[in-house]
């Protein structure tokens, strides 16, 4: 999971211009995506994302709601860029949003300014729900099942986008708090079975390896483990997570964020 030093730097200095022209400050830089989540291919994109903070004046706005709270570009040279503002970051913690709860997981860190990234992470625990986690895993491995892998040739890179899903609730029921993004640390979960887990391991450093995995006849031991698992899930109430009063933690941070106030870089 390691990143190019040619293509971190480019990607930092990115986020710099990005920075400068929306007159913006990085709180917190990652990599999301399959390379954070260990099953990248060596032609992946580096899918970098970023939370940012405007001037404190900006949120004291009677047109706020209409204020755009997104940095987007297009990708070039294989860098998919795009960030999110620390208010829209903040209501998304707020409903467990998944994106948000990896970006503040991830391995793959470009840079950290500021209190935000160790305040959202210290209180995850509090804020994210299981119960939404469960909803959102088994929606995302039946949806790429049922897409991709019940054909006679199926694109066998999509196993992990069925896998790591049905791996993060099993993660979920066992230890009730939110998953890991790197796919090595839930194969544990499936330890006991044995063919099951060669079978993962075989594919994913061919996935590793390989430019594109391409079109192949299905693996009857994962599909075996996939339709057993989401048949078990499809009655599986998942546990309600009883949260506090949580907004007035995440006011703090965004107050926070705001009172630092003074412009920074990546």
């Amino acid at each position: 999971m390691t990143i190019p030093d040619t293509v971190r730097t480019e990607i930092i200095a990115r986020m710099r211009r990005a920075s400068e022209e929306h007159g913006v400050r990085i709180l917190l830089a990652v990599e999301s995506g399959s390379r954070a989540w260990g099953f990248e291919s060596p032609n992946s994109d580096y899918d970098a994302r970023f939370i940012y903070a405007h001037p404190r004046e900006w949120y004291l706005s009677v047109g706020l709601e209409e204020q755009r709270d997104v940095i987007e570009y297009e990708i070039v040279d294989d860098i998919d860029l795009n960030g999110w503002d620390v208010r829209k970051a903040l209501r998304l913690f707020w409903k467990s949003n998944p994106a948000f709860v990896e970006w503040i997981q991830s391995p793959i860190l470009y840079g950290q300014h500021g209190c935000f990234a160790d305040r959202v992470r210290a209180i995850l625990p509090e804020i994210y729900s299981c119960e939404h986690g469960v909803h959102h895993y088994r929606s995302m491995a039946k949806t790429n099942y049922r897409g991709y892998l019940k054909a006679d040739l199926v694109p066998l890179k999509k196993y992990f986008y069925v896998l790591r899903p049905l791996l993060s609730v099993r993660w979920l029921e066992r230890y009730g708090h939110a998953a890991p993004l790197e796919f090595e640390k839930l194969l544990h979960l499936i330890a006991d079975e044995r063919e099951l887990v060669a079978s993962i391991q075989e594919l994913l450093a061919r996935k590793r390896h390989a430019p594109e995995l391409g079109l192949a006849p299905p693996v009857p031991v994962i599909n075996h483990f996939v339709e057993s698992e989401l048949e078990r899930l499809e009655g599986f109430k998942p546990p309600v997570h009883k949260r506090g009063e949580v907004l007035p933690r995440l006011n703090d941070v965004f107050h926070a964020v705001l009172a630092e106030g003074q412009v920074s870089a990546v």
